[in-house]
């Protein structure tokens, strides 16, 4: 249930509602914005008399919601959410590029790499210390080692780390990591949700490879639901019956997303296609849709990349696509005024 308030509500008759509710059970979620402030109601709420709520001098309208998430819902939210990350963020009518290597290899192929993304207008470098495989036999990550290398490359860049997170017993590990990824096949490991939405820290959910909307959504309201209210949501691809691309982008998800939600947009073209030579089109094509930022791969030498060549783009490609992506942005925030 969502209480709309009145401009200028009265300070007394909104802290006696306030604790009405509290004192039947239900946990209280303000939002404020630029014409009303929200109250978003979570809880047994079919015990509240709305004819009753609606009736105050201070209450605007009251509303119902049916969907199931309610923090990330926007009707509890209508401004968009933006994380901040060290000095920069995701939201907020910025474009984020987070560019790096599927996989750490090592200390001088990150460093390198994250130097290369920077100068090329990357503001988070992405990487893969634990790495989750198909395969038993496939180069699983260098684990600890890698986040170590990663922090190296932070140091020496600046640029803040996203990195995945697989398992609860590694995120002791995490600590000094700025955004903690959980992948597709993580995406309802509801146990890990639930510990993650106890940090201080972003976390963006990838969408599982045959997941509804709703589904994704609750997944980040898992997160939510602990306290942890900065979450990004990052669109990979899901699995369909074409077989020419790894997966299939769902653009579709961003105007969507953009209806159902104030979370923030990234787009991950490279896991999308499984091909370096679709990154290009289909980055583009998810600025024009309105993304908040893009996850990219990118390594010094594809061909002999432990995980993930055939999708990675070179520096210098990636520097031309960065260039294009930024100028697209805005392009498009000039058809927006």
């Amino acid at each position: 249930m969502i209480v709309v308030l009145k401009s200028n509500p009265n300070r007394e008759q909104l802290e006696s509602l306030i604790s009405w509710l509290q004192e039947k059970g239900i946990i209280i979620h303000t939002s404020i914005g630029e014409a009303h402030t929200i109250l978003g109601l979570v809880g047994d709420t079919s015990q509240l008399d709305i004819d009753l709520i609606a009736a105050l001098d201070i209450v605007e309208d009251v509303k119902r919601v049916q969907e199931p998430y309610k923090n990330a819902n926007r009707k509890f939210h209508p401004e968009d959410t933006v994380v901040k990350v060290g000095n920069t963020q995701i939201g907020g009518g910025s474009l984020t590029l987070m560019a790096g290597p599927c996989s750490v290899e090592s200390e001088e192929q990150v460093v390198a790499i994250a130097k290369a993304v920077k100068a090329s207008g990357a503001t988070m470098l992405r990487g893969g210390a634990f790495k989750p495989r198909t395969s038993p036999y496939s180069f699983q990550g260098l684990g600890a080692t890698g986040l170590e290398y990663l922090k190296v490359a932070r140091q020496e860049t600046g640029l803040p780390i996203v990195t995945e997170l697989m398992d609860l017993s590694q995120l002791p590990l995490f600590k000094d990591v700025d955004v903690i990824q959980i992948g597709a096949r993580n995406m309802q490991n509801f146990d890990l949700l639930k510990a993650v939405g106890h940090q201080d820290k972003p976390v963006m959910i990838k969408r599982g490879m045959s997941a509804t909307y709703e589904e994704w959504l609750m997944s980040a309201e898992y997160v939510m639901a602990g306290g942890n209210e900065n979450v990004i949501l990052c669109e990979r691809g899901i699995r369909t019956f074409e077989s020419y691309t790894r997966n299939t982008l769902d653009l579709a998800c961003i105007p969507v997303l953009r209806k159902l939600t104030h979370l923030p947009i990234i787009i991950d073209p490279s896991h999308a296609t499984g091909k370096s030579w679709l990154v290009d089109p289909l980055a583009m094509g998810a600025v024009a849709t309105g993304a908040d930022g893009l996850l990219i791969e990118v390594h010094n030498d594809p061909a002999h990349a432990l995980c993930d060549g055939p999708q990675s783009l070179k520096p210098e490609v990636f520097d031309q696509v960065a260039k294009k992506l930024l100028k697209l942005h805005d392009f498009m925030k000039t058809l927006e005024e």
